[in-house]
């Protein structure tokens, strides 16, 4: 931030701020915000406390930029706020937060009685990734509102602590809400053991294709063997991008038993799924996988030819 401003500059911002014309007041803000340092911040959090909301939400959009423990307690007490703009601000700028500490004027209203409340302190938690937040997040993974539920996992996915591990499988196959279940299956991608895998298996079987989708990257990250059979399957599923994340996760476990399905989905019309397909192909190796391979050197499509083109080398050197 600019310090260009003259002290005349910043007493005629201080006498603005008092004006009695709430739009004298955020404009004011405004200019504040374009140069002040941190030693400016409290008057942002002075501003939080104005009649106006106009001048709140400005005040409360300003302070995204300072890391002031103050300041978070203030945006924590406006996502109470009358004014829903002014509620949207704090949460923004709460999501924003970067310093740890911060985690301490968060941690108590985790389980505050408004869901809009709950929502934004977990957001702000999970960047913040401290081990205090683990407690308050396993507990709200039995809140009654989906989006509380999604923000707990995304929590718990940031700390990657084994212990969660049951109640994040335990929502894959059985939580109502279908974010909540594709959140949870994205969240399973820390797991160190096999114990994930049948939930993420129930994930590749799911009726909403996003959190087959989920369930067919996460089990190419973790690296089970054991899900290969599954991952072939997955490559006829009805939605293209369900098969596509299949066949990159095929080409990371590089199982050789995917070659057959990996070589017909080198003719399907979507020229991405054409790709990948090519990828995984030159990720497990195999001659017997060239001509399907040469046939497309030729494919109208330039992502695809250089798939191919790089699987052909892959393969060659191989087999050299």
């Amino acid at each position: 931030m600019s310090t260009i401003f003259e002290d005349d500059d910043l007493k005629d911002i201080h006498s603005r701020l008092a004006d009695r014309d709430s739009t004298v007041r955020r404009i004011a803000l405004l200019e504040l915000a374009d140069w002040a340092g941190d030693e400016h911040a409290p008057l942002f959090v002075a501003a939080l406390r104005d009649p106006a909301p106009e001048v709140r939400a400005e005040a409360a959009r300003a302070l995204e930029a300072f890391e002031s423990t103050d300041g978070v307690a203030g945006l924590v007490q406006l996502l109470s706020d009358a004014d829903e703009t002014v509620r949207q601000s704090a949460a923004h700028s709460l999501s924003e937060l970067k310093d740890p500490a911060s985690a301490a004027e968060l941690l108590p209203h985790a389980a505050n009685a408004s869901a809009f409340v709950r929502i934004a302190v977990l957001r702000a938690l999970r960047e913040l990734r401290v081990a205090g937040s683990f407690t308050p997040a396993l507990a709200a993974l039995d809140d009654a509102d989906a989006a509380v539920r999604r923000e707990a996992v995304a929590v718990l996915g940031y700390l990657k602590q084994d212990g969660a591990l049951a109640a994040l499988t335990n929502l894959v196959s059985h939580d109502p809400d279908a974010e909540v279940r594709r959140a949870a299956v994205g969240a399973l991608g820390f797991a160190t053991s096999a114990d994930a895998l049948p939930a993420l298996l129930d994930g590749l079987r799911d009726p909403a294709w996003q959190v087959r989708e989920e369930a067919a990257t996460t089990l190419g990250k973790l690296g089970l063997a054991q899900a290969a059979l599954a991952l072939i399957s997955a490559l006829e599923d009805a939605y293209w991008q369900v098969r596509l994340r299949a066949a990159r996760s095929l080409g990371r476990l590089r199982h050789a038993a995917a070659l057959p399905a990996l070589v017909l989905t080198l003719r399907h019309p979507i020229s991405n799924l054409r790709k990948e397909a090519a990828l995984a192909l030159g990720e497990i190796g195999g001659a017997a996988a060239l001509p399907a391979l040469e046939q497309l050197e030729h494919d109208a499509d330039p992502e695809v030819r250089k798939a191919v083109r790089l699987a052909l080398s892959q393969i060659r050197a191989a087999n050299a």
